[in-house]
């Protein structure tokens, strides 16, 4: 790995675990806490890359397996990788796959090897080893790279949990390797599992970290938990996870759980609730979420939020919206997207500003 990957803690919580910080990707620096926002088949859903930037996101996320399926990993390395495919200059996080392949259950075999699973879109059949997670990756061209990962759904039993969180460790040893093998600008982050329970959580933190890789993820969370036990979870493995290391919590979440997991000394997000939303007709505001299709805004020329300075709360107004969405317009779902990641911006904004002042 060349030095243009790097993490430095600007400042720390006095009274949490929450911490400021700048990440050093070879495709520009990443202020955190950071938010990603989803672009699964290398696109943020009714956004453009212009946009994005408009909005000041230095970092998306790309999924791993649906990029795989289509239009296939080397095709887009013989299209100079993703960043040149869709014309995206920042940084690229993916996934390994893992979390989408798992989901597929009655499609896929697994064996301590990897995973065999058949495709959601055509039936045709497939197999990914950490090894084969690994080049996909490197042939995407993203900044950062995730380990492939059992991750099990809740619930699970112990005994299910404690197969998946020992198997993603062996699993890890081989993407390390095969990431070492090929050095390059790429950083690998390793996936901390265990569910719920708080010792299997123990030993995968302690067995992921000692691979020293550059950066660290909880993984095997909000996959059909309680809120509370996602946040225990988050509570007791964040502070335990390396000081000198970005911590990045995996598919979370409302704004509510990121501030909680800010004040564990998480540093990145990513999650489709912001987006995924916004096409159901959901918006935030800093009164609370709303559904622009209640007929109680059908006359109300009013922006969103009056407290919001993005584009569509400068121009549109509630009526206008509903109207968009009760007559399926595909703008809706655009202006609706572009304020919920505005919203996201502003709240990573806020968030990075009170750490540094103290005020969190």
């Amino acid at each position: 790995m060349k030095s243009t990957f790097r993490f430095e803690v600007l400042a720390q919580s006095p009274i949490s675990h929450a911490r400021r910080g700048r990440l050093y990707t070879p495709h520009g620096v990443i202020e955190t806490p950071v938010f990603m926002p989803v672009g699964t088949q290398a696109s943020v859903k009714t956004l453009s890359q212009d946009e994005l930037e408009q909005l000041g996101f230095q970092i998306i996320l790309g999924n791993t397996y649906h990029l795989y399926l289509r239009p296939g990993d080397e095709r887009i390395a013989r299209l100079g990788g993703l960043h040149r495919f869709m014309r995206w200059e920042r940084a690229i996080l993916t996934d390994s796959g893992g979390f989408q392949v798992f989901s597929l259950a009655a499609l896929r075999q697994i064996d301590d090897d990897g995973v065999t699973f058949r495709s959601h879109i055509d039936g045709s059949e497939h197999r990914f080893t950490p090894e084969r997670a690994v080049q996909i990756q490197r042939n995407l061209g993203s900044d950062i790279m995730m380990a492939f990962d059992e991750c099990p759904p809740y619930p699970a039993s112990r005994e299910a949990v404690e197969r998946a969180t020992e198997r993603t460790y062996r699993w890890a040893v081989r993407c390390q390797r095969a990431w070492s093998e090929q050095p390059g600008q790429q950083a690998l982050f390793g996936i901390i599992q265990g569910g719920v329970y708080e010792d299997l959580r123990l030993t995968s933190l302690q067995q992921i970290t000692s691979l020293n890789l550059p950066g660290y993820a909880i993984g095997g969370v909000s996959v059909g938990e309680p809120t509370e036990a996602i946040r225990q979870v988050v509570a007791f493995t964040a502070p335990r996870m390396p000081t000198d290391k970005p911590r990045y919590l995996m598919g979370v979440g409302t704004p509510e759980d990121i501030l909680h997991a800010v004040q564990q000394g998480v540093d990145m997000f990513d999650c489709v609730l912001p987006t995924r939303l916004a096409r159901h007709h959901a918006v935030f505001t800093s009164a609370g979420r709303i559904n622009l299709r209640n007929a109680q805004y059908q006359e109300r020329d009013e922006p969103i939020d009056p407290t919001c300075d993005c584009w569509v709360c400068q121009r549109y107004s509630l009526a206008y919206l509903h109207h968009l969405f009760r007559v399926g317009e595909l703008l809706a779902f655009r202006l609706a997207t572009y304020h919920n990641l505005a919203f996201y911006a502003r709240l990573m904004a806020r968030i990075r500003a009170q750490i540094e002042s103290g005020a969190l």
